[in-house]
């Protein structure tokens, strides 16, 4: 018994994070490509309403986000909304709220190092994207095997220098903003709603800092208040941003850019201030990229642990605290996708597997016992809701991404019941 419980311990993650760092690795995993990139293509979409794309976006996410903060109070756990699936609605739930968590957070790593080569690669043309985003993952992948310390101090560094980037962009955009650019303005129309499925994607890592909830000291009071400060912060940043580079630039200059902060504030005429902003881009993605090697691989860690991914993916380093395997092979995997890949179709399929996770998030959430509850039952219900309407919308908009997705889910689900045809049979106990 004592030999079982000292093995459980040392398969535990140490509590090494305050509210700051927690609420700085959700900002950082929200902040990044999503503003910086996905700006552009939803320019393309709504046009000048494109802000309002982000508010139907944000509000969404906040759904999600208040459940999300509830399950967290009543349980903080590494896996979060695997954990929560498992618990509240069944063991296959779990798996693929999992799995699909995992598909998507390596995808949204993939699409910010690329990301940051295409902002690398307008300062320097000689540099190839893909080549340079699979280098910074790498690097990434080895500062988080070093410790979730360290990366936080660097996450903590990077998501404070954004944020200020972001202001200057606001601030110093504000005084050339062209009101011809909103004209015509259309607030309600299949654009605004493509544009807000587009741009979920930038709101999806707000739950990130759930996920390395062993990690957090104080996690059942820490970890919902981080989810919700860290939704807030980005949402304000989010429409002042989009305000000011639809006003500089107009959605169509927008909607053709690879780097549409950038060619926003070069419309300002001020060379450096444009510099700034490449460089935030940089920083932004590096942040996010940082966030989420650490998020995915936590996640395996997770799965692993509870024996529904192979058990090495569960190791900790004897002398880091980390889950190195996890870590290596999330790590490779991410590096090896940056290769091959596109933003726009790994974009859309992120929020695809983003949206199936956090609709299972509101049934769970759903779920709880009444005198577990924070908020009345009608938030989880219009969490699950908006997510399936935004999946039904997605099914529309790119038929071919969402074949690539569902397909996806199919091998996740295969994998599963292949899984529990060679395991010895016994109950799966999720507690």
């Amino acid at each position: 018994m004592k030999e079982t419980q000292r093995k459980e311990e040392e398969n535990k993650l140490k509590p090494k994070l305050g509210l700051f760092s927690a609420t700085a690795i959700s900002v950082g995993a929200i902040i990044g490509g999503g503003i910086f990139i996905v700006t552009g293509i939803v320019a393309g979409l709504a046009g000048s309403a494109m802000v309002i794309s982000m508010l139907i976006a944000a509000t969404i996410a906040l759904f999600s986000a208040l459940s999300y903060s509830e399950l967290a109070g009543w349980q903080p756990a590494e896996g979060s909304v695997y954990d929560y699936a498992c618990q509240l609605i069944s063991p296959f739930s779990g798996f693929l709220a999992g799995w699909m968590w995992v598909i998507s957070n390596s995808l949204i790593g993939a699409a910010v190092a690329l990301g940051f080569g295409y902002y690398l690669n307008a300062a320097f043309p000689a540099l190839p994207p893909n080549i340079v985003a699979a280098i910074m993952v790498l690097t990434f992948t080895l500062l988080n095997i070093v410790g979730i310390r360290k990366s936080a101090i660097l996450n903590n560094v990077l998501v404070a220098t954004k944020l200020l980037v972001l202001a200057f962009f606001v601030l110093f955009g504000a005084l050339y903003i062209d009101a011809a650019n909103f004209v015509p303005f259309v607030p309600v129309g299949s654009g605004v709603f493509y544009g807000a499925y587009v741009i979920f994607f930038a709101y999806c890592g707000f739950g990130r800092v759930a996920v390395v909830s062993e990690e957090v000291k104080n996690a059942k009071r820490n970890v919902p208040r981080a989810l919700l400060l860290s939704l807030i912060i980005s949402t304000v940043f989010y429409v002042f941003v989009g305000i000011v580079a639809v006003g500089l630039i107009g959605p169509e200059e927008l909607s053709m850019s690879t780097s549409p902060l950038t060619d926003a504030m070069s419309a300002t005429g001020s060379q450096l201030a444009a510099q700034i902003i490449s460089i935030g881009g940089l920083l932004a993605m590096a942040s996010v990229l940082l966030t989420s090697v650490l998020g995915v691989s936590r996640m395996t860690f997770s799965m692993a642990r509870r024996k529904d991914l192979p058990q090495i993916l569960s190791r900790i380093h004897s002398k880091y605290d980390t889950p190195h395997y996890s870590i290596w092979i999330i790590g490779g995997i991410i590096a090896v996708i940056v290769l091959f890949a596109d933003i726009a179709g790994v974009v859309v399929i992120s929020t695809f597997a983003s949206l199936f996770y956090y609709a299972l998030a509101n049934l769970a959430a759903f779920k709880l016992e009444t005198k577990r509850r924070l908020y009345p039952k009608f938030i989880p219900i219009l969490g699950l809701i908006s997510c399936l309407s935004l999946l039904a919308l997605f099914l529309f908009s790119s038929t071919q991404s969402w074949i690539i997705a569902v397909a996806i889910l199919l091998i996740g689900t295969i994998y599963y019941f292949v899984k529990q045809k060679i395991q010895p049979k016994k109950k799966q106990v999720c507690a």
